[in-house]
């Protein structure tokens, strides 16, 4: 299932969304800039490699600079290729506008890069002999999603469904898709933690921790009165 856009309209320019989306762009253009060995640096230096995060020493043997924490952060930022940035600017669009407008800019910049860290803490966690670099805005972006399912489980998504190559357009309740969605993270995260190889480069534990740090982040970044508005916001979608 692919979403292609909510039915909840931004109340308000989205500013900090569109700083975000930026930001990811302007370093997927820089590392477009790189050489091959300069970007496999950048890529350990400021990815979330967690053997070099539980073991600083280890960053020597690999003549990297930086703190071993860095990653947490700055990986959020850097993206394996045109589809992976892609896909995870269009869903942060799709959803991040309306969780801005009940957090504000601010709060949704600290609510982003919070979920970020906590997904890739869990991570961390749950790989840590892994040498390979975590990167990717996903983990933060599922924290977004998270949000949303808290603030607007009764709007609707509206989802491509390939049907034997045909393309199926359906509305699906967000609180459907976004259960789907995790669900389906949890799923193959449970199956990876037996085998890594059926991971297949995706870091489903990073999703996992994103989406529950967004609930949970919510409830303490929401402004007073945030409950009501999304209440009266998500009865008129239906």
């Amino acid at each position: 299932m692919i979403p292609l856009r909510d039915t909840i309209p931004s109340r308000s320019l989205p500013v900090a969304t569109w700083l975000l989306i930026l930001a990811n762009v302007a370093a997927f253009v820089f590392e477009l800039s790189l050489g091959g060995r300069e970007l496999e640096r950048l890529t350990y230096e400021f990815g979330m490699v967690p053997v070099l995060v539980l073991n600083p020493d280890a960053r020597f043997q690999f003549g990297l600079d930086g703190h071993p924490w860095l990653g947490l952060v700055t990986s959020q930022f850097l993206h394996a290729g045109w589809i992976h940035l892609i896909a995870n600017l269009w869903t942060l669009w799709i959803f991040g506008d309306n969780v801005e407008d009940r957090l504000g800019s601010f709060r949704f910049l600290v609510f982003y890069s919070s979920c970020g860290v906590a997904a890739n803490v869990l991570h961390l966690y749950t790989n840590p002999n892994s040498t390979v670099p975590a990167i990717g805005a996903s983990g933060a972006i599922a924290g977004v999603m998270g949000a949303y399912f808290v603030l607007f489980p009764t709007a609707r998504v509206v989802t491509l469904v390939p049907v034997f190559f045909l393309p199926l357009f359906v509305e699906i309740p967000a609180f459907v898709f976004l259960l789907f969605w995790f669900a389906t993270q949890f799923a193959s995260g449970m199956l990876a933690l037996g085998d890594a190889s059926i991971g297949g480069g995706i870091a489903w534990w990073a999703h996992i921790g994103g989406f529950l740090a967004g609930i949970v982040l919510l409830a303490f970044l929401r402004p007073r009165g945030g409950r009501r508005r999304a209440r009266r916001a998500t009865s008129s979608a239906d």
